[in-house]
């Protein structure tokens, strides 16, 4: 068994798939509308679903807007440059809500930023070998 992806519902699919693919950088990998469920999924990533998890980008299309629930922590994204990442987050108009530095309770490295919705995205320093 392999994690596949994590969907997140989305209130303005143009805009969420901008952010993924613009600010961070991941490709556009499907798109697909269902007009009898009146829904549009999107699949972004870092690479092919054949090799890697993706995100899945649910946009129903009678919902402009979602609340987050308590329940959603974070998707994770390892960085080379964790300092570079943010900077290029911020030039492109994305949110860094946490400024890369060490975890509390530990030295890992880490940022977080926001997409359009207000999901949060940790940013994780590579460590070196």
């Amino acid at each position: 068994m392999r994690l596949l992806h994590t969907m997140l519902r989305v209130g303005n699919l143009d805009r969420a798939i901008t952010f993924y693919t613009e600010v961070l950088g991941m490709r556009l990998l499907r798109q697909r509308e269902y007009p009898d469920g009146r829904f549009t999924l999107a699949f972004v990533g870092y690479g092919d679903e054949s090799d890697t998890a993706v995100i899945e980008l649910t946009h129903n299309w009678d919902t402009g807007k979602y609340e987050l629930g308590n329940g959603y922590g974070h998707i994770a994204i390892e960085t080379d440059d964790i300092y570079a990442t943010c900077e290029a987050v911020r030039a492109k108009g994305g949110r860094v809500t946490r400024e890369p530095g060490p975890m509390k309770h530990g030295t890992t490295v880490i940022a977080f930023v926001e997409d359009p919705d207000g999901y949060k995205i940790e940013f994780i320093q590579q460590r070196t070998q």
